[in-house]
């Protein structure tokens, strides 16, 4: 479905969905800035103490289930964010991709996973 479903019908279906609710008043920056971080720390937690074999294991078990519905909260604040903030999505995206290229170019950072800033202790 992620082929066929645009951005745009996401943050109406949030926006139809909260607005159902009279949740506007609550939706402030802040509060949804919090639900974005508190979303995806219990992504988190699902992976906390886990061995890569058992992430991996997470991942093909009936488990799967609590990941993809705990992205799928951090993935709603984040539309809710943006949809209450006038914020395009598609071009704050694709202008972060245009700065990280500058820090991170290709002869320096392909297969390392140093941030930008540490590229001359190589």
């Amino acid at each position: 479905m992620d082929n066929k479903v645009t951005l745009e019908e996401l943050k109406n279906q949030v926006k139809d969905f909260c607005e159902q609710r009279d949740w506007d008043q609550f939706h402030n920056p802040k509060e949804l800035a919090i639900g974005i971080s508190t979303e995806a720390n219990e992504l988190l937690q699902l992976f906390r103490f886990k061995s890569e074999e058992d992430m991996e294991a997470l991942m093909v078990s009936d488990k799967r289930i609590e990941v993809e519905e705990e992205l799928a909260d951090v993935l709603y604040f984040v539309l809710r964010f943006a949809q209450m903030n006038n914020i395009d999505l598609s071009a704050a995206v694709t202008n972060k991709i245009e700065k990280n290229n500058k820090k991170y170019p290709i002869e320096k950072s392909k297969g390392c996973n140093k941030k930008y800033d540490e590229y001359d202790a190589l």
